[in-house]
């Protein structure tokens, strides 16, 4: 078998015949042109695994040849030579459908690990196993909308490009961006996502970068950061926008020089990273009011993909129960009744998936022999047909009047609660045990007094620990 064969475009010498003995030295048969006309020549007469073109040539740019390629070849990867700090060049061509680019002076280490992702694109045998094999997409759904993602998944995941996931909170960005990485040549090393408003401002540069042992104090031994941990695969920066405006800095130096250095190092250590970020803000506003370095925004945003909310491809709502309910109880653990499927239909799912999920799960609490009905969904101002779908308690007397009367307002002086869920779970449970004691711990009756089932009542008591007295 002949080996892959690379076409390098560069009209300095010296340059040219670097890159083709290092290319050489790999295994791989090598063609040269020093013009776009050249290049366009060669492109017509052979099939090339990889092209490999400067910005700037004497007959024209390098941008052309990208969009050329990008369009008459689309089979064949093409990477780009920028000049030293010629950031917003290497955004243009990967915008333009450049596979990844090296930065003069060319780094022979860096130029060899994308010769090498580029080429498993190029190789079918080398695909990743799931592409290949077919493998069940982590996004569920036949709806147009999320066909149409899949296949441009597809596509992204033959680029370095850095990505930005914009969508919904609960849309699903994170299996989107896993998505993303097992469809790529990086599918066989590690993927870490973080989340950037988990990590306190205090330790985010520790947390990204690593350190070294005796670099601060607690600092015992040396340790990777989240760049590191990811090296050769693809880093999830989730929830970007709230990244505080000095890490900021520190952040857009790593991805331009795909370089770091650990808190207490003097040198700084080369790193192969993806970047797909993903937030539920408008990061274009946020660079409007300040709060988002606009020389961040172009490099993490260099190709966007938005997720459809839940409420724009309600057809896949049989699929993602059935998978859900599935993940929850075991195939065949549970169904559903009479309705059930209309009343979700007629809801809006502002917490899109993630909120689908939550509302299964308390159905299945509250359900009978795994069965769903439509008074378990507890769904709050739904639609079904022109009729309310909220749960229907039993027929109750009214009740007491200590239970009727809302409280009266706190002192306006009042202290707030440190902790609200705390603060507010203790209060349902203050009330749920009045109702308990005026009954002699008689479920039904507290039900009937607090206007719920006697399920709802039964999971709520185990929520909250709430056991009836011994005897």
């Amino acid at each position: 078998m002949s080996s892959p064969r690379i076409l390098v475009v560069d009209d300095e010498p010296d340059l040219r015949e670097l890159l083709e003995i290092t290319l050489l030295k790999m295994g791989l048969d090598v063609d040269s042109a020093a013009t776009v006309r050249e290049a366009r020549t060669l492109l017509g007469q052979k099939p090339y695994a990889l092209v490999l073109t400067d910005m700037r040539l004497p007959d024209g740019l390098g941008l052309e040849l990208v969009r050329e390629v990008a369009a008459n070849h689309k089979s064949t990867p093409i990477a780009v030579i920028t000049a030293y700090g010629s950031a917003e060049n290497a955004v243009v061509a990967l915008k333009a459908g450049a596979f990844d680019y090296v930065s003069k002076p060319v780094v022979l280490d860096d130029l060899r690990a994308m010769v090498r992702s580029a080429l498993k694109l190029s190789d079918p045998a080398a695909a990743p196993a799931s592409s290949q094999a077919g493998e069940t997409s982590r996004l569920i759904g036949q709806s147009p909308a999320m066909q149409a993602l899949r296949a441009q998944i597809g596509r992204l995941a033959r680029s370095q490009a850095p990505i930005a996931i914009n969508g919904e909170s609960g849309s699903g960005k994170e299996l989107a961006a896993r998505e993303i990485h097992a469809q790529s040549a990086r599918a066989g090393k590690p993927f870490v996502a973080v989340n950037c408003g988990a990590i306190p401002e205090a330790l985010m540069e520790a947390e990204f970068f690593g350190y070294r042992k005796g670099a601060f104090t607690g600092a015992n031994d040396e340790r990777d950061g989240f760049f590191q941990a990811a090296n050769g695969g693809t880093l999830m920066l989730d929830e970007v926008a709230d990244l505080p405006l000095a890490m900021q800095v520190k952040l857009l130096r790593a991805i331009q020089e795909r370089r770091v250095r650990k808190i207490g190092a003097t040198v700084e250590e080369p790193v192969d990273v993806r970047i797909i970020s993903a937030t539920h803000k408008d990061l274009a506003k946020c660079v409007e009011n300040g709060s988002f370095r606009q020389d961040l925004f172009y490099r993490l945003n260099v190709i966007e993909l938005t997720l459809p909310p839940l409420r724009e491809r309600l057809d896949d709502l049989p699929l993602l129960v059935d998978a859900i309910l599935a993940r929850l109880a075991g195939p065949g653990g549970a169904r559903l009744g009479a309705g059930v499927l209309e009343a979700l239909r007629g809801y809006a799912f502002p917490g899109n998936v993630r909120e689908l999920e939550n509302v299964l799960e308390r159905a299945l609490a509250f359900a009978d022999d795994g069965v769903i009905e439509v008074g378990d969904l507890l769904l709050k101002g739904a639609k079904l047909g022109d009729a309310a779908v909220v749960p229907q308690p039993p027929a109750a007397p009214e009740p007491a009047p200590e239970l009727a009367a809302p409280p009266p307002p706190p002192p306006a002086d009042e202290a707030l609660p440190s902790n609200l869920p705390d603060y507010l779970s203790q209060v349902e449970r203050d009330i749920i045990l009045r109702a308990l004691n005026q009954t002699q711990f008689n479920r039904t009756q507290a039900a009937s007094l607090l206007g719920i089932s006697v399920r709802q009542l039964r999971y709520q008591m185990q929520k909250l620990d709430i056991h009836a007295p011994e005897p």
